[in-house]
């Protein structure tokens, strides 16, 4: 068996209708507070992320009704969309993720909140959950 591709989960994300809502609910019940907000314009989200004492939780809201997420979220409601593993190289693990078989989404690495890279595995390579890979040390959190 080949080595582990995956590092520490870094965040959970959560699409979510209110993401003021989602904030307040996350700080009230569990003390998270956030610390990156930023629109996406090209993924058609706002998103927020919400430290935890070794990872986040990150919350996404839809910026309009034809969106990923908003169409995601018409077929599912709100809750638990994706997990997100920190790796040392995005662009490296697609290229082995590909070599093994996996379904990817992103082709190529691509900039995701906080300034991170990201790209994404479909599901049906990840016994039906969504998978990001961020690449470690990119981004403010």
């Amino acid at each position: 068996m080949s080595a582990p591709l995956l590092g520490r989960i870094h965040h959970v994300g959560y699409a979510v209708h209110d993401l003021d809502a989602g904030i307040a609910r996350l700080g009230e019940t569990f003390g998270l507070p956030v610390e990156v907000r930023e629109t996406m314009a090209d993924q058609r989200v706002e998103a927020v992320l919400c430290a935890t004492a070794g990872g986040f939780v990150e919350l996404i809201r839809p910026l309009d009704a034809d969106g990923p997420i908003a169409r995601y979220m018409a077929s599912r409601g709100e809750g638990f969309h994706h997990v997100a593993f920190a790796v040392p190289d995005v662009a490296a693990a697609l290229a082995e993720l590909a070599a093994r078989g996996a379904e990817l989404i992103d082709e190529r690495p691509r900039r995701g909140l906080g300034g991170h890279l990201v790209a994404f595995v479909h599901p049906r390579s990840g016994l039906g959950v969504l998978t990001e890979l961020v690449q470690a040390g990119h981004g403010a959190a």
